[in-house]
């Protein structure tokens, strides 16, 4: 897929950015750029709504703030404290992503990607969601809502119908990121797409990307 050009990627930054100024969600999680605790709320919000998380992360935190207090914890008692938000193998990976810091790091997460991603149930996402909201590295990050938005946005229904796995959408995300603010691009793109372009009734009439979007000029 042949990238979006210089001028073309500095409008969308901009209007991003903008938009997200206006329009930010304020979420526990982006009150900290500690490793841990962005960590968590990454791990939660997988196939979770935000509603829903809340409440938990911050219940989640009480009981373990830190990593040395989860990598302690007995694995059931993580679980337990889990419920109910489901797709339950993810506070066993937490629990193991902490002992193995503890073990191998000193309880600090590493700010490498490689790294990261050796640890147990860390991929490309959670890495870069660490490495941006965390340590500030101009690193991407691809999740349901993110894809959405670069589809529409950048490909139009016909040429997203030819794009085949993840690898073409990782480019251009990768792209997009602004130098030094990887940050609030990451978050914005995230809102964006949960409260704007969404799969249903995208606010379209309203879009700050409306005058280059490449679905709404396919109709």
């Amino acid at each position: 897929m042949r990238p979006p050009s210089r001028d073309l990627v500095r409008r969308f930054q901009r209007r991003l950015l903008a938009w997200y100024a206006h329009h930010r969600r304020d979420l526990p999680w982006r009150h900290t750029r500690q490793p841990y605790r962005v960590l968590v709320s990454e791990v939660m919000l997988q196939q979770t709504q935000v509603d829903r998380v809340i409440p938990k992360y911050r219940e989640f935190l009480r009981r373990y703030p830190t990593i040395h207090h989860l990598a302690r914890a007995r694995v059931e008692a993580v679980r337990r404290l889990w419920y109910p938000l489901g797709y339950n193998i993810r506070p066993v990976r937490l629990h193991a992503i902490a002992r193995e810091t503890v073990a191998r790091y000193g309880g600090r997460l590493p700010d490498d990607a490689a790294a990261l991603r050796r640890l147990p149930g860390i991929g490309r996402y959670t890495a870069g969601a660490v490495l941006s909201f965390a340590y500030g590295r101009d690193a991407a990050v691809l999740d349901t809502n993110v894809r959405r938005v670069l589809g529409r946005v950048f490909l139009g229904p016909r040429r997203l119908a030819r794009v085949r796995g993840e690898r073409a959408f990782w480019d251009l995300a990768e792209v997009l990121v602004p130098r030094g603010r990887a940050y609030d691009f990451n978050q914005a793109l995230m809102d964006f797409g949960a409260t704007w372009c969404t799969p249903r009734k995208p606010k379209c009439p309203r879009c700050p990307m409306r005058g280059f979007c490449a679905t709404v000029a396919a109709f």
